[in-house]
């Protein structure tokens, strides 16, 4: 059994290696992972518009991207591979609102440059390295 002095340098001295690791492991992820897996260098004007558009429009509300957000509508993190720019551009341009399997998406009628900054969005998120999110389905079973 330790005593109250042993516990307390054992409490501390453990508390001082967890947080050196853990500042070890941020800048490790920041400093080489993060700009390796998010292609910083696609990001462009178009990107960043799209984002800002996603985020007013609280598209969060009922969709989810990288795992993030509501579970209403479809995960869009690689919408852009498994639709397309036309598809996406004729929903997100669309003047009625759209009813796959009867949810409502909301008729936004964005413009032809907004749907193509969310649209150039989708394709920067999609080309994201997450690791195998979201997993592909095995279809041939």
């Amino acid at each position: 059994m330790l005593s109250k002095s042993q516990a307390k340098i054992f409490f501390l001295g453990g508390t001082v290696v967890t947080f050196a690791i853990f500042l070890a492991l941020s800048w490790t992820s920041l400093s080489h992972e993060v700009p390796k897996r998010t292609h910083e260098e696609n990001l462009s004007q178009q990107v960043i518009k799209g984002k800002v558009l996603w985020e007013k429009n609280n598209c969060m509300g009922c969709h989810t991207i990288m795992g993030e957000g509501a579970y209403y509508a479809p995960e869009l993190t690689k919408v852009y591979d498994r639709r397309g720019e036309g598809f996406i551009n004729a929903v997100l341009t669309s003047k009625i609102p759209w009813q796959p399997r009867g949810r409502q998406m909301v008729a936004y009628g964005f413009s032809k440059e907004d749907a193509a900054n969310l649209t150039a969005f989708f394709k920067w998120i999609g080309e994201t390295d997450l690791n195998g999110f979201p997993a592909k389905p095995d279809l041939k079973k």
